[in-house]
């Protein structure tokens, strides 16, 4: 996710930066990093999902590509068309994206309820095969790039957007044959899967 504040995380899911804020209090007086706020989706994708570890292929798959769909949208508009991605994306089991053809790229593209973005769309697809080729797995890949914990952020401006371990992650999977998978969207795979914790250090949740 790499919208910031209200649009979401790299103060949680990217975006313009917005003025830096810490940790807080939701509608059940928890606190919670502030992109959390913005609306019910963010309040439950923070929650129950963003930061926790995800270590299979289909999911991490998944959150690789839904990063990729939402750059430059909102990553709300990519939280709630989620289902529709999951439907069309057959689950995002790369196994079964990797058998898409010509016919299945038009399906996608005629289909309103996802990104209908011909060079994301076709990434995606070529993504599942290269993530089927990835020697181990494609989330023992992106594992490889964990460091050791650093200390919590206190505030979004101690979030960075990309990070050293985000670009060589993204060297690696341009070099095993990836697309749309630069240091931005790179590290907010890592953030979404767990692979490194950003939640605030105010939060009730780190």
């Amino acid at each position: 996710m790499t919208d910031q504040a209200a649009d979401g995380p790299a103060a949680g899911p990217a975006g313009d930066a917005p003025p830096a804020r810490g940790a807080v209090a939701g509608p059940d007086g928890r606190l919670r990093c502030p992109w959390a706020a913005g609306t019910p989706d963010y309040l439950a994708y923070h929650d129950d999902e963003w930061a926790q570890p995800v270590r299979d292929d289909v999911g991490m798959y998944e959150r690789l590509c839904l990063e990729a769909f939402q750059s430059g949208l909102s990553w709300l508009t990519i939280l709630r068309k989620r289902e529709n991605f999951r439907a069309a994306f057959r689950g995002f089991d790369p196994a079964q994206v990797a058998r898409f053809g010509p016919e299945d790229e038009a399906r996608l593209l005629a289909d309103p309820g996802i990104v209908r973005n011909r060079a994301k769309i076709t990434a995606a697809i070529r993504n599942a095969r290269a993530a089927l080729a990835v020697p181990g797995g494609l989330a023992a890949l992106v594992w490889r790039f964990a460091g050791d914990p650093g200390p919590a952020p206190v505030t979004t401006a101690d979030v960075p957007a990309a990070t050293p371990a985000s670009r060589a992650l993204s060297r690696e999977l341009r070099r095993q044959g990836f697309t749309f998978t630069g240091p931005v969207t790179a590290y907010a795979t890592m953030q979404a899967c767990g692979v490194v914790n950003d939640h605030l250090a105010g939060c009730f949740r780190r």
